[in-house]
């Protein structure tokens, strides 16, 4: 099995079993606090909303964008590239390939520094009337941010040699083509 095929299980696995379990778990938290609320007239889960808020819903996030990126579900503006020349496309992708990583590596290193301090001085959140320590949902953001990180890394790498985009739509694949 290659490094990428490795990389591509384990952002899949991340995806699915991670964030699916984090919604699961956001949805029964939900559902309890409303009928707690509305039925028993008390609070069956005190923090929920701060629990769905600073816990559940970062995870889901975190977990996602890798598996995301590497799939090609974001959203594209293509209107205005499409019409370019496939040459034209394919280092107008790379150009902007480049920034994003520019941009994702300066905020890995301030997120790497925040995770850093927090673990270090024992930062906490309030859930409910308890402190729970932030460290287990920190450490998800850096990890989230090198994966895609490495997967721009070989996005960007593929585009500039002309070979064609790796597990992504058909779209993107017809975009990167080489220079004829």
């Amino acid at each position: 099995m290659s490094f990428w095929n490795a990389i591509d299980r384990f952002e899949g696995r991340l995806a699915a079993v991670g964030a699916g379990t984090a919604l699961m778990f956001m949805v029964v938290v939900t559902v309890l606090s409303v009928v707690g609320r509305y039925w028993l007239q008390t609070d069956l889960i005190p923090g929920s909303y701060n629990m769905i808020e600073r816990v559940f819903f970062p995870l889901i996030v975190f977990w996602a964008i890798p598996y995301a990126h590497r799939k090609g579900t974001f959203p594209r503006f293509d209107s205005v590239s499409n019409s370019l020349p496939a040459s034209v496309q394919r280092w107008l992708q790379a150009l902007l390939l480049a920034v994003e990583l520019v941009i994702h590596a300066v905020l890995m290193w301030y997120i790497m520094r925040y995770t850093w301090s927090s673990i270090e001085i024992a930062r906490t959140m309030q859930i409910g009337t308890r402190l729970w320590p932030m460290w287990p949902v920190l450490i998800m953001m850096p990890l989230a941010f090198a994966l895609l990180i490495l997967e721009m890394s070989h996005q960007l790498w593929r585009c500039l040699m002309g070979l064609p985009a790796q597990n992504n739509t058909q779209a993107e694949a017809d975009v990167v083509n080489p220079i004829l």
